[in-house]
């Protein structure tokens, strides 16, 4: 390269850059190892992270990926593109894009979807603007379930607050779970411009969604589902709920097809009807035809000032986690309508057999009495974060502390089996919490006094 651009090395290719600038070396950077010595080191520090029967759930969800799907999306073609914005050069990924928006509109029954967000706490966020927007009376108010995911509820509430918007609180039935229709009565004096309905909820309870979604539309409020995408292969879609269904729904696509990966990179996902498309923050890829009547795809609808101009775009969103859509909507395909279907079946199945299983143990009982998806809490008689970690010493991940944010659960256990999960896993968990139990009915009382 030196060679073709007539410099005669490095130096001089870099000549420009003043001395003073310029650095020799990085302290505490050691000299580069061999492929061989990086490798042994990365499977060291992964070894350190154990292997771990893991019924955590909490908005990250562990499900069988096939193969197929990671090793088409990271070709070159998927794992290097880019942006884009010049559809000569970008009709593969506009493609995919386009098959992804179609997927999502279906799996959420609305009309148009975008491509795509951070992720679903961050898709919340936007949808909260969103409606904002929308808002004709320019009401800054939204009333948001206490049963939202804590972490959502915390980055709609950064991302929103300096803009004078309120997020409102509701309580939720401490009896099933759920977001009481009836105590909404207390808000209908009090203007907002949307209803969030999660669905199911964080506690993995099903929300009464037609109802939530018809008192928002009859008290002038928008209504914002926040899903699983994989649930909506079982529960009707948010396009159906109520009269005339929601009218943004998001979530977080990582159950389709993304890896763990210790919290990231996610994306989140956004559907909306056609009367708010003009508010949709990010991309949006259309079908049409050339000069000749070729089938292509374009981005449509919004000018590129939407994607990379703060002063003129609905929300910056520029490079999103376009990689995980692209693996999302391989799954997806892969998977099918049925296949999808199947899975949420198969988890919905191991988590009702866990919970049988869990409230056999003495002193074990259900946090909430309402229907779930494939997430349940259970109480436990005990220290919470002690039994966790003494299930973590046998190398069983038994789920979240539910009181970490809500007080008032201190004693709750959230916990998650997906089809990843065979009876006897369930039996393993079930023998070691009954053990832990035991042992801890059992132990004598401290007889030390100060």
């Amino acid at each position: 390269m030196l060679a073709s651009i007539g410099a005669a090395d490095i130096e001089e290719l870099f000549d420009e850059i003043p001395a003073v600038l310029r650095c020799e070396g990085l302290a505490g950077i050691p000299v580069g190892e061999s492929e061989m010595a990086v490798t042994r080191r990365a499977h060291e520090l992964a070894a350190q992270d154990g292997f771990y029967l893991n019924f955590i759930g909490a908005g990250a969800y562990e499900h069988h990926i096939p193969a197929a799907v990671w090793q088409l999306a990271t070709r070159g073609e998927y794992y290097t593109a880019y942006t884009p914005y010049q559809a000569e050069a970008s009709q593969g990924t506009l493609q995919l894009i386009y098959e992804y928006q179609t997927m999502m509109t279906r799996l959420t029954g609305l009309d148009v979807s975008n491509a795509s967000l951070y992720d679903g706490a961050t898709a919340l966020a936007e949808a909260v603007l969103m409606a904002v927007r929308a808002n004709k009376a320019n009401v800054r108010r939204v009333l948001v379930p206490a049963t939202v995911h804590p972490r959502y509820r915390a980055v709609a509430q950064a991302m929103v607050r300096n803009q004078g918007i309120e997020l409102v609180p509701l309580p939720y039935c401490t009896e099933c779970g759920h977001t009481l229709v009836e105590g909404l009565k207390a808000y209908e004096d009090q203007p907002a411009a949307a209803l969030v309905i999660p669905q199911p909820n964080y506690f993995g309870v099903l929300e009464p969604v037609d109802a939530l979604t018809d008192w928002a539309h009859d008290h002038g409020m928008l209504a914002i589902a926040v899903v699983n995408p994989m649930s909506l292969a079982l529960l009707k879609a948010p396009g159906t709920w109520g009269e005339k269904g929601v009218d943004i729904c998001v979530g977080d696509g990582q159950p389709l097809g993304i890896p763990l990966s210790s919290g990231g990179p996610y994306f989140g996902f956004m559907t909306c009807r056609q009367a708010l498309v003009r508010q949709m923050p990010g991309r949006i890829v259309g079908a049409t035809v050339d000069k000749d009547g070729q089938r292509g795809y374009v981005l449509t609808l919004q000018a590129r000032e939407q994607h990379i101009r703060r002063a003129k775009a609905t929300s910056n969103i520029c490079s999103n986690q376009g990689l995980m859509v692209a693996a999302a909507t391989m799954h997806m395909a892969l998977l099918g309508p049925q296949g999808l279907k199947d899975v949420a079946l198969a988890s919905h199945g191991q988590t009702r057999a866990l919970l049988d299983r869990l409230c056999a143990i003495p002193n074990v009982r259900r946090a909430f009495s309402g229907p779930y998806f494939h997430e349940a809490a259970i109480r436990i008689d005990g220290d919470v974060e002690a039994v966790l970690r003494a299930l973590r010493a046998q190398g069983i991940l038994g789920g979240h502390a539910l009181g970490r944010d809500y007080p008032e659960l201190a004693d709750t256990i959230l916990f998650c089996a997906t089809e990843t999960k065979t009876d006897g896993d369930l039996d393993l968990y079930a023998q070691q919490l009954e053990r832990i139990l035991s042992k801890r009915r059992e132990a004598p009382p401290c007889a030390y006094k100060s």
